[in-house]
């Protein structure tokens, strides 16, 4: 099974490197990049999970309507992606379920930070995707979490997909700079031992990013953007697909997860 995602945010990588980058700026990359991805999704009849920060979900009601009328999830990312707070957990909640109109039952902490599982659970999420349990110093340095989805108090834990012996992440960067045939090599092992594969991307990714040096980008996050990840994802899901993997949304997952 296939679990993709999209933190559906917006952009504000330039304010990391000292850039002033106003929030309609950044709404103005992510709402382009979205719509390049949910081409690809419909070209491939497949199905995915948008976790949406507040801003997205108020800002872009019309990329909002096109996710919700092509049939994938949305879920909840935070309200200000720039500036985590204490509250989102239940703000992001009510925020997304006002601009769109349905129950929302998935989050994932901005940057995948740490969360709080008591008001995960509290704020009535059913599963939270927060954890990248990888072998990487710094923010996703999480050797002893555990690599498969897992039941805390009452909540589905889904970690992002990372290889079964030396943790090495299979998230957006790596698709950016490892050959296509390795990260798909690496991704059918992972789910040749895990039978499920989760990953996730941004909306920005599929933004050309090497067209602005004012951005102040690293060149790992510029690294065939744009129109080349494009293409990389929609090969990356053409390899699934023709293994015969199925697409599944995060609740879908949920609700076939044994719940004791």
């Amino acid at each position: 099974m296939i679990l993709l995602s999209f933190d559906t945010e917006e952009f504000d990588v330039p304010r990391e490197h000292g850039v002033n980058f106003t929030l309609e700026e950044g709404m103005k990359v992510s709402c382009e990049g979205t719509n390049r991805i949910l081409d690809v999704l419909k070209d491939n009849s497949v199905k995915a999970t948008f976790f949406c920060t507040g801003n997205f979900a108020r800002l872009a009601p019309e990329v909002m309507r096109r996710i919700m009328d092509e049939g994938h999830e949305v879920a909840c990312h935070g309200v200000d992606h720039w500036q985590p707070k204490e509250s989102d957990f239940a703000e992001s909640k009510k925020i997304v379920e006002q601009a769109t109109g349905i129950k929302v039952y998935g989050y994932r902490q901005p940057r995948m930070f740490p969360v709080s599982d008591e008001e995960i659970r509290k704020a009535g999420y059913r599963y939270n995707s927060s954890l990248n349990p990888a072998f990487i110093p710094g923010r996703y340095m999480h050797l002893t979490a555990s690599r498969r989805p897992f039941m805390k108090d009452g909540v589905l834990q889904i970690p992002a997909s990372v290889t079964p012996w030396l943790r090495f992440p299979l998230f957006w960067l790596s698709l950016h700079n490892l050959p296509q045939w390795l990260y798909h090599l690496l991704v059918r092992r992972t789910l040749g031992h895990d039978g499920h594969f989760v990953t996730y991307f941004h909306p920005w990714e599929f933004y050309d990013l090497k067209e602005h040096p004012e951005f102040k980008m690293p060149f790992i996050i510029k690294n065939h953007s744009g129109r080349q990840m494009t293409q990389r994802l929609d090969s990356l899901i053409k390899m699934l697909k023709k293994d015969g993997h199925r697409f599944i949304t995060y609740t879908e997952y949920t609700n076939l997860y044994p719940q004791k």
